[in-house]
């Protein structure tokens, strides 16, 4: 059972950054439905500079560079531009595949240098890796899943305990009420946007540089999708996008687990699992009443300040 829950772990960061990267951008009020297209950018961009440098700090770098540039293309057209948000996202995801599948046709099936799979080994954190059952799941994994720890509990922090933080999710709530409250709004859904890209392409990277060190077509495989419905399951928390990251992650892996103990049951069945879930928190979240499950009340709204 350990095993499975850290495995589960495993599977669910890259879900885990891609969610808390949208839920910031979501916070901002602009709604990216570019995940997958950004998650790809990370993964091929970060593959291909961890493969020609052999340097895990450069890789990463470079998938954070790559959700930039993408996340802000996408914070120039509906942020100052105003274009349609939903319509931009689909397409940065068409452009995010189209372009992964052009740079990494160069590197199909190469296999990462032994330098970035040294890297992201795991490291047992002294201590907390021997507290029973949890130790194991949660204190003995690479360096990658230990970040995640990290972003989700500054994000948490950010949002709920700053004032930054604060005019974020005022921004999100009511742009012209922000604005006229004296909040550089267009400042802070740029910089939240392009943080939120870089996440989402970081998540992809952990992907191409951990989980499936060699490189190979359609290695996001929907996990974009997933997270954009993971961050109305996590009603826009930090701390919930954790729990249902792990679960996903859980219900990726369910089926090797299941083959495991001897237990055969269709592939394609415990494949289609994850995506029946996300349909079915989609309509879930149509029953939610409470204030703090609700989204931000100006999200995917272009803000017109000549309105105000």
């Amino acid at each position: 059972m350990e095993g499975f829950l850290a495995a589960a772990v495993i599977a669910g960061t890259p879900l885990l950054f891609a969610t808390v990267g949208e839920l910031i951008t979501e916070k901002a009020g602009n709604l990216n439905l570019g995940v997958e297209g950004l998650m790809v950018m990370g993964a091929v961009i970060g593959f291909l500079v961890g493969y020609r440098t052999g340097s895990p700090v450069l890789a990463c770098l470079g998938a954070l560079a790559a959700g930039s540039v993408g996340s802000l293309i996408f914070a120039v057209l509906t942020v100052s531009l105003r274009v349609n948000q939903v319509v931009t996202g689909l397409t940065l995801t068409i452009f995010g595949q189209g372009f992964a599948s052009f740079v990494g046709s160069s590197v199909m099936g190469a296999v990462l240098p032994y330098s970035i799979k040294e890297f992201f080994q795991v490291i047992a954190i002294p201590g907390l890796s021997s507290i029973p059952f949890i130790g194991p799941i949660f204190f003995k994994q690479d360096i990658f899943v230990y970040f995640g720890y990290v972003v989700v509990v500054a994000t948490s922090i950010y949002l709920y305990k700053t004032k930054k933080g604060l005019n974020l999710r005022s921004v999100g709530e009511s742009a012209a009420s922000a604005d006229a409250s004296g909040i550089p709004v267009n400042l802070y859904k740029y910089v939240h946007i392009i943080i939120g890209g870089a996440l989402c392409a970081l998540g992809g990277a952990y992907l191409s540089l951990v989980t499936v060190p060699v490189w190979q077509e359609n290695i996001i495989a929907g996990r974009g999708w997933i997270a954009v419905a993971l961050v109305i399951f996590a009603s826009w928390n930090p701390i919930k996008a954790l729990v249902g990251s792990y679960l996903f992650g859980g219900l990726n892996i369910l089926g090797f687990r299941l083959q495991s103990v001897g237990i055969h049951i269709s592939q394609y069945l415990i494949d289609m699992l994850p995506y029946a879930a996300t349909i079915f928190i989609v309509i879930i979240s149509t029953r939610k009443n409470k204030k703090e499950d609700m989204p931000p009340a100006d999200l995917s709204n272009p803000y017109f300040r000549e309105e105000r």
